[in-house]
């Protein structure tokens, strides 16, 4: 009887560990620091399907397993080791300050996950820090991944929140909490990084062939794996950034160490999506000089793949000149891989002609000039075009927009000449602009009822809503709508 208790009570996840594997010079054995009292605050049963988790009965005892508290089965700790350029400036030793990877799982669809504790106690790389995350933080990062997953953006994922019962200080005492993040894996540019501005060549060449099998296996049979390592990821960069400029997703803090090599979104501090449409937006606190500004992104982007090139010189040809001229090659090709994704998605979004028309570009651009012309809501609006098929945007004064009336004109005539349906053009409007996104006036209140009285009701409700963002939810238009004209500038801040 004891024995069927007990294992009703056990968490098991099928690990393994394939980069622990590559031994110390990537990663260092840490175990995760207890917190006082672990209190689950949300748990991600679809996810944890998905990755042939198997759960105890008696769920209370998740909090325990992901907080750290308790080892979970077959679980190896280990704080990865990166360097990283912040805001332009090179940090030669970063790594895992605050973050566990505690192994992989082979997923329902055959793809290996990393599974990794975050806020889990110091490590060799805290470099003076606590080791723990705010709750706050820990609950943006949960919601706007989840959006970001729905929403059809490659992102990492979230497994798990647990309250920590104690505080954590930043400017202040603020509740602790732990987030249990997915991710296809946590290499980053700075991974790379950290053993080329080392001078070693040896482990850069065994962290691309890691990189090569795990995320992009095309490339072995390549003349050149490594130029096809380079490109494929240039790829994959681009279009994640051409996702985010089509939601209006603003990271925050695009340096190398927060950018991954499998191209999907990571690190969620002072990240947020923007409301008005303006092309230089900017939210982050720490970002002065708005290096990270949404109309930077793309050019960011293609600095720190540059980086990411550097590290790659020595592999890529015999002599330095002609591996310079293989990564500028590649590196050319970004612009053209991101154009084409970008001017894809607003088709989509503006339910055009797929097909290729040289002033399709200059038609897009025109729009995001009438938004921000005046100043209207980037979301909203983007949604709103399907009601205005037969007329006037809501709440848009046609008199007081002539540049835009003009611009929907033109518009519902190039719709004319697709000779569809309203219904089917209404359709494809609403499967390409989203309702719902997690906008800052509701995360910001939602993380502030939870810090302040403990009162997880809002974030839950949000949580549900980003979960369906394309179909408009009954008594949900509060959270669709552009934030109180009241509302003050908002600002972000990093979970550190």
């Amino acid at each position: 009887m004891a024995t069927q208790k007990t294992a009703s009570k056990q968490v098991t996840i099928p690990f393994e560990h394939t980069y622990a594997a590559l031994g110390e010079a990537f990663a260092t054995p840490c175990a995760p620091t207890p917190v006082a009292a672990p209190e689950l605050i949300t748990f991600n049963l679809d996810l944890a399907r998905q990755l042939n988790i198997s759960l105890p009965e008696d769920t209370s005892t998740l909090a325990v397993f992901f907080s750290g508290n308790q080892p979970l089965p077959g679980a190896q700790p280990i704080a990865q080791k990166y360097a990283g350029h912040q805001f332009g400036n090179f940090n030669p030793r970063l790594g895992d300050g605050r973050a566990l990877l505690l192994g992989e799982v082979i997923d329902t669809d055959g793809r290996r996950r990393d599974i990794q504790l975050k806020g889990a106690g110091p490590t060799p790389y805290s470099r003076n820090g606590d080791g723990r995350a705010a709750l706050g933080p820990v609950l943006r990062e949960y919601l706007i991944s989840e959006a970001m997953y729905h929403l059809g953006v490659p992102t990492t994922r979230a497994l798990a929140a647990v309250k920590s019962g104690e505080d954590v200080w930043r400017q202040g005492a603020l509740p602790g909490a732990v987030l249990t993040r997915v991710a296809s894996s946590h290499i980053r540019v700075g991974t790379f990084e950290f053993f080329y501005r080392q001078g070693l060549g040896n482990e850069v060449k065994t962290l691309a062939d890691y990189v090569i099998a795990r995320h992009y296996p095309k490339a072995q049979s390549a003349d050149n794996p490594y130029q096809a390592l380079l490109a494929a990821v240039i790829q994959a960069q681009a279009e994640l950034v051409a996702r985010w400029m089509q939601l209006g997703f603003i990271h925050g803090v695009m340096n190398t160490d927060n950018s991954s090599i499998c191209g999907e979104t990571i690190d969620y501090g002072p990240c947020a999506f923007m409301d008005k449409f303006v092309f230089h937006q900017c939210f982050s606190s720490i970002d002065l000089e708005g290096r990270y500004a949404y109309s930077r992104q793309p050019q960011m982007a293609l600095w720190n793949l540059s980086r990411f090139a550097e590290c790659l010189l020595p592999l890529l040809a015999d002599t330095q000149q002609q591996a310079i001229t293989i990564a500028e090659t590649s590196l050319e090709q970004f612009n053209a891989i991101y154009q084409q994704a970008w001017l894809a998605g607003w088709r989509r979004k503006l339910a055009i002609a797929p097909q290729a028309d040289d002033t399709d570009g200059r038609f897009v651009l025109d729009y995001l000039q009438c938004l921000r012309l005046y100043g209207l809501d980037f979301t909203a609006t983007n949604r709103n075009l399907a009601q205005a098929l037969n007329g006037d945007l809501p709440n848009v004064n046609s008199g007081d927009t002539p540049q835009l009336t003009a611009w929907l004109d033109q518009w519902r005539g190039r719709l004319n000449t697709r000779g569809l349906t309203q219904e089917h053009l209404v359709a494809e409007l609403k499967a390409a602009n989203p309702a719902y996104i997690p906008r800052n006036f509701w995360v910001e209140q939602a993380i502030k009822n939870a810090q302040e009285n403990g009162d997880f009701a809002l974030f839950l409700e949000l949580l549900e809503l980003v979960k369906n963002p394309f179909t408009e939810q009954p008594g949900k238009s509060a959270f669709s709508d552009p934030p109180p004209a009241f509302e003050a500038p908002f600002q972000t801040f990093c979970g550190t």
